[in-house]
């Protein structure tokens, strides 16, 4: 299908679940600017599932699923060559080894993807993050210090911004205190495929679709439909205040009933 620049679309072709049985459903498409989730209970499958389209499957995985991309299976070297990588992985275990300062990490890989603009694609990288995470990152911090949350935003904004994959797959973002409902308005502004595994019904409802998981297996795809639409809005409300409630008492404050009537 020749380079990530003419992606317009990534398939999974459905294959078995942990019982051997068939799949539900056989085939899914995600095209280019959508943002999907893929639910369902611990143990369900997800992680097998964001493995297959990681590695490009070619029923050679435990669930014998086939990735496809613009409707063809890819040739093996997608899978083997580094610069031809057309996804990056957001973990929820992400660490770095590297005790290189934040400034010199985003400079270092803006030069290797020869943008031309590091200087401006660094600020911008960084100001995708900071939009991202309570904790502000700054470019004079040291890689290995930086906290859970900092780290998984500065992730996100330097898979997006500077890095080229058009697949970005987002393992549980919720667990570090990313602020959802930012993290979706600045993903729609990038022409990518972000697919998340998620728990979290916010991010499940602000997606396109979801991914339904049981067993091992795709059990079903459920569009967003405009009632959930409108439900999502009240969850903000509820979720927004469970943000401020948790900078309160990290302040040190003492929560009252006032607190809930902000």
């Amino acid at each position: 299908m020749g380079k990530a620049s003419v992606l317009e679309r990534i398939g999974i072709l459905g294959g078995f679940g942990k019982d051997g049985s068939v799949e539900p459903v056989r085939k899914i498409e995600f095209k280019m600017g959508q943002v999907a989730s893929i639910v369902g209970a611990t143990g369900s499958g997800k992680t097998a599932l964001i493995k297959d389209i990681e590695l490009l499957a070619n029923k050679n995985t435990p669930s014998s699923r086939t990735i496809t991309l613009n409707g063809v299976v890819p040739p093996e070297e997608y899978c083997l060559v580094p610069a031809d990588r057309l996804i990056a992985l957001i973990t929820q275990h992400t660490n770095f080894l590297s005790d290189m300062r934040v400034k010199e990490f985003l400079e270092v890989h803006a030069s290797i993807r020869e943008c031309g603009r590091e200087a401006s694609i660094v600020d911008e990288t960084l100001a995708f993050a900071n939009q991202l995470t309570g904790e502000p990152v700054d470019i004079v911090n040291v890689m290995t210090e930086l906290s859970g949350g900092q780290t998984r935003a500065l992730m996100i904004a330097d898979a997006v911004v500077i890095g080229e994959s058009p697949i970005i797959l987002l393992d549980e973002i919720e667990n570090a205190g990313i602020d959802r409902t930012k993290a979706f308005e600045l993903l729609k502004q990038y022409k990518k495929i972000f697919i998340f595994v998620t728990h979290d019904p916010r991010i499940m409802l602000l997606s396109d679709f979801r991914i339904i998981m049981r067993n091992g297996a795709m059990h079903k795809v459920i569009i967003t439909n405009e009632e959930e639409k409108k439900v999502v809005e009240r969850i903000k409300k509820i979720d927004d205040l469970l943000l401020r409630l948790r900078e309160h008492i990290r302040n040190g404050e003492v929560i009252s009933e006032s607190h809930l009537k902000e």
